[in-house]
């Protein structure tokens, strides 16, 4: 097994490298058009740890790619951001979005009531070890992210021997949500048409970037390079240094906030703050003549950091743990479907597109790892979008996931 982190690299990089060189043969094609290649980015790094040819266990490839690459790709992407097209999408997002968190509420006690009502033995557990407490870490995390799946962990103290099981169920569940959303986008214009959903503010978005990226569009030069590593590079720094000074400010405050019981807890996340800082440095960078630099491939440089983050989000699914907790993943897949079922309702109702169905969905699920990489795959220029609605999914995250913990709490009663 590859245990070393530069070997693991080395394994990563070459697996993107021979996605996306075939991606352009004309020999796959067909296959490419079903299959998008960012699937392939995180189902073959999960295939190279079921099959155990590397051991990421004490690696730390996933928080150097989350701490360090993520804020940059954040920056980066959002050098060309047009707040004001943004805002014109109109509120159909919004109401997808808070669809997704209801979605999750909800689809917790429903999942834990039908599993119960075949195997209800999952409902003895008592104490520390009650089923329903270790759910409500992954509503935390479907429902904003590792800050309030944390929380969760403390406010009903779960079993922390347990804790792994509820881990996986939330990584695999959650990342085969994604790739089903990551296929849906190749078929979007196909889905749109059903979903009878007016797409033209999104294209005029669309538009409008690849107009800008055109028109400055020039030839790169090393002094171009050098300064898109300064801008996103000293971005994160900033972004580094600032956070933690955040948090201590709000605890300063709201010193209520360091208790694990309160609400709004996952507001004290240095990780949240290093997001929202980023993206706040990106778009202020949209206002000046730095965004000139999309013109030499900002945004594709960004794509490239975030295609990195993909590959280390898969390396933590180990496919085959799946057989050992069959309730565990059971309970995790009527929920998503509920999950999905509802987005693809509600989005139907009101006729909105794809991309806000998906985009809304990762904004609760996957937060800001995932929302930016979905919202990415329709066009660079709206990963803006899922950045947004990931940090609002930070911030409901736990009075959500505390009420769908009520939910299962009663059910278990």
């Amino acid at each position: 097994m590859l245990t070393n982190d530069a070997t693991i690299l080395g394994a990563l990089a070459l697996a993107l490298g021979l996605i996306f060189y075939t991606k352009e043969l004309p020999l796959f094609k067909r296959f490419y058009g079903i299959v998008p290649a960012v699937l392939l980015c995180y189902v073959i790094p999960s295939l190279l740890v079921s099959s155990k040819i590397i051991d990421p266990s004490q690696s730390n490839l996933y928080t150097i790619a989350s701490r360090y690459l993520l804020p940059a790709a954040l920056i980066l992407m959002t050098l060309s951001i047009d707040l004001k097209a943004i805002i014109g999408l109109g509120s159909k997002a919004l109401i997808l979005f808070f669809t997704a968190t209801i979605g999750i509420i909800l689809g917790g006690p429903i999942a834990l009531f039908i599993v119960s009502f075949f195997e209800p033995s999952i409902l003895e557990l008592q104490g520390a070890q009650e089923l329903w407490k270790g759910l409500a870490t992954i509503a935390g995390s479907w429902i904003g992210g590792g800050a309030n799946q944390a929380t969760m962990l403390e406010v009903f103290e779960y079993d922390r021997s347990l804790y792994g099981a509820m881990v996986l169920v939330d990584i695999l569940v959650a990342n085969l949500w994604l790739a089903l959303l990551m296929i849906s986008t190749s078929k979007r214009k196909r889905i749109d048409q059903w979903l009878k959903a007016d797409t033209s503010a999104i294209e005029a978005l669309q538009k409008n970037v690849e107009h800008y990226q055109a028109k400055t569009s020039r030839l790169t030069t090393q002094p171009d390079l050098i300064a898109l590593f300064a801008i996103a590079f000293s971005g994160v720094g900033i972004a580094h240094l600032l956070s933690p000074q955040i948090v201590n400010l709000l605890l300063y405050f709201i010193p209520s906030l360091n208790d694990p019981g309160h609400l709004l807890t996952s507001l004290t996340s240095e990780f949240l703050w290093m997001v929202v800082v980023a993206t706040t440095i990106g778009i202020g960078a949209s206002f000046t003549p730095i965004k000139r630099y999309e013109g030499i491939g900002a945004s594709k440089m960004g794509s490239v950091f975030i295609y990195i983050l993909v590959a280390t989000i898969g390396m933590q699914m180990n496919l085959l743990e799946a057989i050992n907790h069959p309730e565990l993943f059971a309970i995790g897949l009527i929920w998503i479907c509920f999950h999905a079922l509802l987005l693809i309702l509600v989005a139907k109702l009101i006729k909105a597109p794809l991309f806000f169905l998906a985009v809304s969905s990762q904004a609760n699920v996957g937060g800001a790892a995932s929302a930016p990489i979905i919202a990415a795959e329709f066009h660079p220029a709206l990963s803006s979008v899922g950045i947004l609605l990931a940090v609002l999914g930070y911030v409901v995250g736990t009075v959500g996931a505390y009420l769908c913990a009520l939910l299962m709490q009663t059910i278990s009663l």
